[in-house]
């Protein structure tokens, strides 16, 4: 079974990375309103992969985009993603500063009742937003059988278990590791993922360009 997909989402999503948001997102919450964010966020984050994994290459196929294209175009946008997060921006985050600050400012904590953080931001952008739907199309297309799309799904509810664990575990993650250790860990994902993003458009350029290939 091939992993490269299930490591190329945990580097793209990184939830361990989006714990400071999470926690600024969450404050004044009671404990049963952290939870519930907790819940939703993760469940949303399974339908974002599943539903990319399932129909986006009917969506490719709607607009006329070969996948070749969607390949080095999704790879660059993961490459981009990889350099922020190698500065130490979270990869979905830092494409998105502007809205989030737009969302922060109708979300204040001293209402937390009248906004649902769960979804927007923390599920989109912050957690999967285009670089991660990208990808998931990439694999999907690369997926031969009922089962490796099924697989893909998989790694989706794998990543909804690490989101949900981070999450949970938020107040000792951030005690433990501090933002220091944050940062370390966003910068080795990025170059993880910088490494996977080249393979992509490599990829996708042998197909537009098959003379690359030798």
């Amino acid at each position: 079974m091939d992993f490269k997909p299930l490591v190329t989402l945990i580097a793209i999503v990184n939830p361990l990375a989006i714990v400071p948001f999470f926690m600024h997102y969450t404050q004044g919450f009671s404990r049963t309103q952290s939870r519930e964010t907790i819940r939703v966020a993760s469940f949303s984050v399974l339908c974002v992969i599943s539903i990319c994994a399932v129909f986006g290459l009917a969506v490719l196929g709607f607009f006329g985009i070969s996948l070749a294209s969607f390949q080095v175009g999704g790879g660059l946008l993961m490459l981009t993603s990889a350099l922020s997060m190698i500065n130490a921006r979270t990869a979905e985050a830092a494409a998105h500063d502007d809205d989030v600050q737009a969302i922060d400012d109708t979300t204040k904590p001293a209402d937390p009742s009248r906004h649902s953080v769960a979804v927007v931001p923390l599920t989109i952008p912050l957690l999967t937003g285009p670089a991660t739907m990208s990808t998931v199309v990439i694999y999907a297309e690369q997926a031969e059988s009922f089962w490796q799309h099924a697989a893909l799904i998989g790694y989706g509810i794998i990543i909804a278990g690490l989101t949900f664990a981070c999450f949970s575990a938020a107040s000792g993650i951030s005690r433990i590791l501090g933002q220091t250790g944050i940062n370390v860990m966003t910068r080795l994902m990025g170059l993880i993922l910088a490494a996977l993003s080249v393979e992509v458009i490599a990829k996708g350029l042998v197909q537009l360009f098959p003379a690359l290939a030798g």
